[in-house]
């Protein structure tokens, strides 16, 4: 019987197409998502949504972080709801006007709000002058989008189970800056394995350098769908 595809999004930064329709094939028939971020995006425009699809069906999440005033994002939001994305982000501090009116625009898509960028710290936080710690920015803003309309959340494994006991169960949420045990965390302030993420209350996990940098993404998918299939 075949598996049921782990919930894990792989972020697809690739240099070129080719190469990210490579590792979709690769990685599909072990996760759930493949996530298609802004570089990619404004590179190849709306065809590499197609491209990364292929005919498997797989799961696309749109990582474009939308941030403008309610109507440009609106439109915008209209522009790519036609590529029929899973997901697709918006950034939380844009406000809830804003959330709103992506989620009015592409009402058969989850309008993924980003709370706190798993880049930042507490200290870049009191840099741009929003008020922190991280996780009290974290649940001021997952709260404000949800009452807006957003029915996805993207935060941190850190405060994963905080933003559950705050929204509910019917919001899904997707937390970046996850590595396998061992893994280097690059640009990542604010990162978690696998397990800890989906114990936190995580819905679906973001993974990109430990399964595209790896020699072989698709055995690199199926290791790490494997070791969660342990996690109750």
């Amino acid at each position: 019987m075949t598996a049921v595809p782990a919930p894990i999004a792989v972020a697809l930064d690739a240099p070129d197409l080719d190469t990210a329709a490579r590792w979709a094939s690769q990685v599909t028939p072990h996760v759930s998502t493949v996530k298609v971020g802004l570089e990619l995006y404004l590179r190849y425009g709306p065809d590499v949504v197609a491209s990364v699809r292929g005919a498997s069906g797989v799961q696309v999440f749109l990582d474009l972080k939308l941030h403008d005033i309610p109507a440009t994002v609106a439109g915008a939001t209209r522009a790519v709801a036609r590529l029929k994305p899973a997901y697709l982000t918006v950034h939380a501090a844009g406000g809830p006007a804003m959330i709103r009116a992506a989620a009015e625009a592409a009402p058969d898509t989850r309008v993924a709000a980003v709370t706190v960028l798993t880049s930042l710290d507490d200290a870049d936080l009191a840099g741009i002058g929003l008020a922190g710690p991280a996780s009290d920015a974290v649940l001021r803003l997952a709260a404000l989008s949800v009452e807006a309309g957003a029915r996805a959340l993207v935060c941190s494994a850190h405060e994963a189970a905080a933003v559950r006991a705050e929204v509910g169960p019917e919001i899904t949420l997707i937390t970046p800056g996850v590595r396998p045990a061992g893994a280097a965390t690059q640009d990542q302030a604010r990162v978690a394995t696998p397990e800890q993420a989906l114990a936190a209350g995580a819905d679906l996990l973001v993974i990109g350098r430990p399964i595209t940098g790896a020699p072989d993404p698709g055995a690199a998918a199926a290791s790490i769908a494997t070791s969660l299939r342990h996690v109750v």
